[in-house]
């Protein structure tokens, strides 16, 4: 990890590109105003009562508290080493949070495309390839976004079920995924890394047993007719949650969180419930102003990947190499609800 790794991630995208393997996104990450529309399907208006039932229903109730955020493996970690190589999350230092509720998995295929037949909205036109509707298939898979339409999905659901949805902070992110702020690495049931003891005989790698792995994802290709090797997502259940709850927070793609980026943010973060900084500031190497995202894209016990207290800056649109194309593999979100008491 470190610097070199976030070349890796780029390098990673436009791998993804190269292969035509693209994602599900709307129409209104292109500045379509998200409302319903008149001819909006009957069918879809109907079921909205459901939908926002089974959107309740997946949430997990986050006590609030307060805890240490930030990269503490030199003071906390058993081995007495950084987590992270990076700056950016140094230095270590106190947070506390209001009680909140969190999605217990990233937004599905299922998820996103119903919000997008409620508003009229169809999938982006201007990304197109042979596996863009392979990708939109699989119900219960990730759907895969830029910043503004992670956001407008969450305002949506705020809009649908009068509570108070948003995208969540990035200190809101880490302490869910640290399972309330305990030292834990990895997002997975038991914060480690687990594979099978045993290589399968003519199989490639490791097979995953409580995070994803190179093995897992190419046998989910294989099982879905699809030649994408081990660049393949899976679906958002596949592995055990965290001890509090909440599915693949360490791998199967990057999640847009509220704030933005500043790599010098964690000097001057306020004690209580930080927002990130009040507008943006930093600019990448293209010039680019960019977004938080936390979690891995690709993660496996074989390298490792995925830490909770790693950053990764990203252009809000996707636009990962400032040609002004959106690269959007392994980009998508999920939704917190912003009240202290649980959602009932």
């Amino acid at each position: 990890m470190g610097r070199n790794y976030k070349r890796i991630e780029a390098t990673r995208a436009a791998v993804w590109v190269g292969i035509g393997l693209l994602v599900i996104i709307a129409l209104a990450g292109c500045g379509q105003e998200v409302k319903p529309a008149q001819n909006t399907d009957v069918n879809v208006t109907d079921q909205i009562a459901d939908f926002v039932k089974a959107v309740k229903g997946n949430l997990i109730f986050v006590e609030g508290g307060e805890y240490l955020m930030g990269d503490y493996g030199v003071e906390h970690g058993p081995e007495g080493l950084p987590y992270d190589a990076d700056k950016d999350s140094k230095p270590l230092h106190k947070v506390q949070l209001t009680s909140y509720s969190v999605d217990k998995s990233k937004i599905t295929n299922r998820e996103f495309q119903f919000y997008l037949r409620y508003n009229g909205l169809a999938l982006r036109q201007d990304i197109s390839s042979r596996m863009f509707k392979i990708f939109s298939q699989p119900e219960n898979n990730p759907a895969h976004m830029d910043w503004y339409e992670a956001e407008k999905y969450c305002k949506w659901l705020m809009d649908v079920s009068g509570l108070p949805f948003a995208l969540p902070t990035e200190a809101q992110w880490e302490y869910a995924a640290r399972s309330r702020g305990q030292f834990f690495m990895v997002a997975t049931d038991d914060g480690t890394y687990k594979v099978a003891p045993e290589r399968i005989p003519g199989e490639h790698g490791l097979r995953g047993v409580n995070i994803s792995s190179e093995w897992d994802r190419e046998a989910f290709a294989v099982k879905m007719g699809w030649g994408t090797e081990g660049l393949t997502a899976l679906p958002v259940d596949q592995f055990p949650p965290n001890p509090l709850g909440l599915y693949s927070m360490s791998d199967n793609g990057l999640e847009w969180v509220h704030d933005w980026y500043d790599p010098e943010y964690y000097k001057y973060s306020p004690l209580k419930d930080p927002q990130g900084p009040d507008y943006p500031s930093f600019k990448n190497y293209f010039g680019q102003h960019a977004k938080v995202m936390r979690g891995q894209s690709l993660a496996d016990p074989a390298w490792g990947g995925g830490v909770n207290v790693h950053r990764t800056a990203v252009e809000p649109h996707g636009h990962d190499w400032g040609d002004g194309v959106p690269y959007l593999s392994f980009k998508t979100a999920r939704c917190v609800v912003n009240s202290p008491s649980p959602v009932i």
